[in-house]
Parts: structure tokens; C-alpha cells; sequence
């Protein structure tokens, strides 16, 4: 989306590109073919989440440590919010319409921990406000004008109470966080839970049923993955309205932080090292959080912990924008 002043969207040289291997054909719920091939199993779901992720980190370390390297992706639109000298009187324009889940505080605390870690080795890097953070369940459009994206909610209105109260039955577990990262930005992903022992209260408690199909507590198989939530609220929303969504890859990832400035990343030194600090963490992540049951940090999200999904429109970006409803949480 290019605007009035010339600047470019944020995600313009930012492709949403699926490592997954799997094709998802025009019409219908694009969701529906990753479970497709997957028969319907848990296990192949993480697996293939997993490829993507994996496969993303390693193409983007080659073009960070690349002797072709030329620039990080800055953000000129958050550049412009976060140093109003740079533009004065500039205000986003882009509104959308999305569904977001919340973290639960423990991986709030964990998300923090991060970005402290981060951010010791790129003092410049732009940190989400911890009580903006959130991980996209669904986009139903985005850079939009407001008076479009308001005549969206309205022909939304009756079907988001059920959107946003659909993790309060079907619940689905999220594990094993890394971070991913691009020349764009930097993120927390999981993935769907397969079987991995419960490590918090929530996720061992007895399962709700909905349909026949079991929440993703580990006595439900987590049978019912984040992949299957992200299909059904598609198939309530795809009721109300036409959805022009850029979250259609295998991901669930939670922006950490935005790069601003080139200053952190000039020299193949600085980029190694930034390389260098993103695998540490992840080797810890693994090592120290991955299925750990009483350490400092918890890595396991039951989707719904604590607030249910929440509609949110307007200038979402960066976290901003007005939630219509919140679901309830448990």
C-alpha cells in the first residue's frame, strides 16, 4: 500500500511466503488443506508448522550473513509514529479488521524475558509494548480505509460473538516457542501441540467437548490444534463477510520487536552476532522451557488462557486499534 506522502506499508518487501511444502488451492477454507494433508494428525500439523518456521530462520540467516547483504526492511510508517520529527503530523492510515488471541501473563513474562535478551544485542531494536502483544488468529482484511473497515464490523456484528467465544470450548495448546525472525522483524513463534506432557494446571484439567471433537488439553489428544481454531474461525467469519487475509502460512508467532534504524546491523560483525544471539536463545529455549514444568519460564499457551479471542479494528498495527469484543477466558 503505498501512500499519500510516498511511503510504503511496513510489509511491503516482507513476503508471507509458506516453507510448509503444502499448496493451498484458490476458494473454500485455506485452512482446510494443511489438515487435509495431514490426515487430520496432530503430529504431521507441528511437524509441518515446524518446517516452515525452520525453514524461514534458515533462509533469512543466509541473507543477513550474506556478502550481498544491503539494508533491513525498516519500517518507514513506524519510524514516522515513533519519531514524529521525521514527519510531522503523520498518522497511519491503514485500518483493518482482525481476531486476535492474547498471550496469558506467563507468556507475557516470558516474551519480556526476550526481548530483554534481544535487545542486548541490538540496543535500537523496536520492543512491542508488552500489554500490545498478540498473536493474529485471523485477518479478515487489512490497509483499509476506516469507513470500509467499519462497514466490515457492522455486517460482522452478529457473528462475532460466537468468533470471539470459540477458544472457551475448543481449545487448542501452543508449544515449544523459538524465535523466527526476517530483515523486517523479529517474533516468538509455536507450534500446535502433539501429545507433549502438560506442564501448567490448565492444561491437565479435564477436557470440554464440543461436536465430538476434545479441547488440546494432553488428555484430549490435542486433537483439536491451533490449526483447526484458525479453520473454524474462518468458517464463522467467511459467513458474514468476504476475508482478504496475508495469515494463511503455518505460523503462530507473536512480534517481539521492529528494526528502525540500520545502526545495529552495519557491519557483518553486528549481523553475526545478532545471528549468533537469536540461536543461543533458541538452543535455551529448547534446553531450559520446552516442556519444563517448574523452571521460571513456561512455554505452553492454552489459546484462551485468561481472555478469549478479541475482535480489533482500526490502526492494529504495532498493537494499536479498539477491540469491538473479547471473548471470555478460563
Amino acid at each position: 500500500m503505498a501512500l499519500a506522502s510516498g511511503v510504503h506499508s511496513a510489509d511491503t518487501g516482507n513476503k508471507f511466503e509458506d516453507f510448509s511444502g503444502i499448496k493451498i488451492a484458490p476458494g473454500g477454507n485455506p485452512y482446510d488443506a494443511l489438515i487435509d494433508a495431514c490426515q487430520d494428525s496432530p503430529a504431521k500439523l507441528q511437524s509441518l508448522y515446524a518446517t516452515h518456521r525452520t525453514s524461514r530462520n534458515k533462509q533469512q540467516r543466509e541473507k543477513f550473513l550474506s556478502s550481498e547483504f544491503k539494508d533491513l526492511n525498516i519500517d518507514p510508517i513506524l519510524l514516522r509514529l515513533e519519531k514524529p520529527e521525521v514527519e510531522p503530523g503523520f498518522k497511519d492510515p491503514r485500518h483493518c479488521l482482525v481476531f486476535w488471541a492474547r498471550p496469558p501473563d506467563h507468556i507475557v513474562k516470558l516474551a519480556r524475558h526476550l526481548q530483554t535478551l534481544l535487545q542486548a544485542a541490538a540496543p535500537n531494536l523496536w520492543l512491542m509494548p508488552p500489554h500490545r502483544m498478540h498473536l493474529t488468529a485471523l485477518e479478515i482484511t487489512h490497509s483499509r480505509t476506516a469507513q470500509e473497515i467499519g462497514d466490515l464490523v457492522s455486517a460482522m456484528r452478529p457473528v462475532i460473538p460466537e468468533l470471539t467465544g470459540l477458544t472457551f470450548t475448543r481449545r487448542s495448546r501452543l508449544v515449544k516457542p523459538m524465535i523466527s525472525y526476517d530483515l523486517s522483524a523479529v517474533a516468538v513463534s509455536f507450534l500446535p501441540a502433539s501429545g507433549e506432557k502438560p506442564v501448567s494446571a490448565e492444561s491437565s484439567s479435564p477436557p470440554l467437548e464440543h461436536s465430538g471433537e476434545s479441547n488440546g488439553s494432553a488428555s484430549g489428544g490435542d486433537h483439536y490444534t491451533y490449526h483447526h481454531l484458525r479453520r473454524d474461525a474462518f468458517d464463522v467469519a467467511s459467513a458474514a463477510v468476504t476475508i482478504n487475509s496475508r495469515y494463511v502460512v503455518p505460523s503462530a508467532h507473536v512480534t517481539l520487536g521492529r528494526y528502525i534504524t540500520q545502526d545495529d546491523h552495519k557491519t557483518p560483525e553486528m549481523r553475526e552476532r545478532w545471528i549468533q544471539t537469536i540461536e543461543n536463545i533458541n538452543k535455551w529455549l529448547e534446553n531450559e522451557v520446552w516442556e519444563v514444568q517448574d523452571g521460571p519460564f513456561i512455554g505452553e499457551w492454552i489459546v484462551g488462557q485468561e481472555r478469549g479471542l478479541e475482535g480489533r479494528c482500526g490502526t492494529v498495527w504495532y498493537g494499536g486499534g479498539r477491540t469491538i469484543l473479547a471473548g471470555e477466558g478460563f
